[in-house]
Parts: structure tokens; C-alpha cells; sequence
């Protein structure tokens, strides 16, 4: 039997839905959630991502304030503006679009963001108070990866989990929610030997890695949970990490690509800006 399908786009609408009930609150108290978001050169992937949370953010009265930049523009510029959008009044949260040119010190300008507007949860503060438990403003894309499991109603606790990818974007700080659920993580990448011999063991997988076809239906477990969110084209189409037609055979459950993890992740970085501008009101 073919496994079910886990429907990202449906589950994201929901979410939007309960997000755009804050947003409305919050204007009736006249506050505007407002959204900065830091674009650097012209990466075809980081522009339709842009584009595609300024659509959701308009949609849900959200303003979004983009602020553009050439591939050669100097860190120090950047920096610069980080810290006046931080102590700017009525800028509730800053993103800066992820991969930034290889001339930036990434971490370090990821870290300047204040954490009360840290909307993607990238700083050293917020990935540390995964380890307490606190997942209030988590990264976008993991908080999005763990709804999806749960709406499987998969027993997490106890279960084995492999996620192949240790970026602070999915790997670190999904291991450490799932961790804080008493799960067993295995974090595998680029440098593991024999990634099979993890996947087969794993009750849910998780490969957010950007290479077409790196699993197969050989590597999952019978009734596993399959969440792929790679992303990268292929003869001309988007997909993901995994053998959709392949692996569908074996697993329980699985995300398509697009319509999965995608849409998910968009819905959660709604999620936290409310959050955050409903925080900073107070």
C-alpha cells in the first residue's frame, strides 16, 4: 500500500488561518506587525522564498519592508543596518535571507540580530534556550518539520529519528525539539559513513539536504514517517531529497515536494512574528 501523504500545504493554511486571528488583535490595539527582511545578491532559490513570505505576510495584513543588496556589498554595511532596524520602534522582526555570499561571516552577523526580533531563531540566545525547553521562537523550518510530524500522530516519544543535516536552519535545533520529546536522534551529514545503516533504523527520517534521489526506498524502514525537505530542481522540476516514487512503496507516510515542508515553513515564520510583535507590546 502506498504510504499517505502529508499534506503541507492544508496543515500551513491552518496555521495562517490562527495567525491572521493575532495579527487582527493586534492591529485592534494598534500594533502592526512589521517584518525586515535582509536580501543579498540574486540567488534564484532566496528570491522566490522572499517572494513567497511577502505574499503570505501581505495576505495576513503583515507589512513586509525588504531591504535589497548587491552581491558585493561589504558586511560592514549590513551590520550597520542590523543594529538600526534592532532599535528601530515598529520593526517587530528581521530575517536575513539565508546562503549569504561567501566573502560573509555569516554566524557573526546572524548573531547581531537582537533576540526579541530574531523571527528565524538563528541566534546563539534562542538556539539556547532549546536546550531549556523553550521553543517560543524556534527556526522556521524545523518548527515546521516537527508540526508535520506530529499531525502523523506518531508516538515521538521513544522513537527513533535520523535527520540527515546539521545546519543551525534544521539539524541542530530540530534535534534538540525532538530531544526535548524524549526521542532518540541520530544527526547524520556529509561526513557519515554509511548513511544507510542509520536510515534503516529510524522510525521517522527527516533529509533536508538539497540532493535529488539520496533516498531510496532501499534505506527506509517498512511504515516509517518520511519527511523530505530538500529542495533543487531537476530536468526542469522541483524535488526533493528523496525517491518520491520509489520510497512511497515502503513508508507509512511522506511529504511531497512541493506542497510539504515548503509551505509549512512559511506558515511558522508568520507564526513568529506575531509572536514576537505581540512581545514586544507588552
Amino acid at each position: 500500500m502506498a504510504a499517505k501523504l502529508i499534506k503541507g500545504d492544508k496543515l500551513a493554511a491552518i496555521v495562517l488561518e490562527d495567525t491572521k486571528k493575532v495579527v487582527d488583535n493586534l492591529k485592534k490595539k494598534g500594533i502592526h506587525p512589521t517584518l525586515a527582511v535582509i536580501l543579498v545578491g540574486k540567488h534564484t532559490a532566496s528570491e522566490i522564498y522572499v517572494e513567497k513570505k511577502k505574499i503570505a505576510a501581505e495576505a495576513l495584513g503583515i507589512t513586509f519592508d525588504l531591504f535589497r543588496f548587491a552581491d558585493n556589498v561589504k558586511q560592514g554595511e549590513i551590520e550597520a543596518l542590523v543594529t538600526a532596524l534592532n532599535y528601530k520602534v515598529g520593526i517587530n522582526g528581521i530575517l536575513i535571507q539565508l546562503p549569504l555570499p561567501k566573502h560573509f561571516k555569516t554566524m557573526n552577523l546572524l548573531d547581531m540580530v537582537s533576540p526579541l526580533k530574531d523571527v528565524d531563531g538563528f541566534t546563539a540566545f534562542n538556539l539556547g534556550l532549546l536546550d531549556h525547553g523553550k521553543e517560543e521562537i524556534a527556526s522556521c523550518t524545523a518548527k515546521a518539520i516537527l508540526k508535520l510530524i506530529e499531525s502523523t500522530k506518531v508516538k515521538i516519544e521513544g522513537a527513533n529519528v535520523c535527520i540527515v543535516n546539521h545546519s543551525i536552519v534544521v539539524g541542530r535545533p530540530l534535534a534538540q525539539m525532538l530531544l526535548n520529546r524524549n526521542a532518540t536522534v541520530s544527526i547524520c551529514h556529509a561526513f557519515t559513513k554509511d548513511l544507510a545503516s542509520f536510515t534503516k533504523q529510524a522510525d521517522i527520517i527527516v533529509s533536508a539536504v538539497g540532493k535529488p534521489g539520496l533516498i531510496t526506498k532501499e534505506m527506509v524502514k517498512p511504515g516509517a514517517i518520511v519527511i523530505d525537505a530538500g529542495i533543487s530542481k531537476k530536468d526542469g522540476k522541483t524535488v526533493g531529497d528523496v525517491d518520491f516514487a520509489g520510497v512511497k512503496e515502503v513508508a507509512g507516510q511522506i511529504t511531497p515536494v512541493p506542497g510539504g515542508v515548503g509551505p509549512m515553513t512559511v506558515a511558522c515564520l508568520m507564526q513568529n512574528i506575531s509572536k514576537l510583535s505581540a512581545v514586544q507590546a507588552k
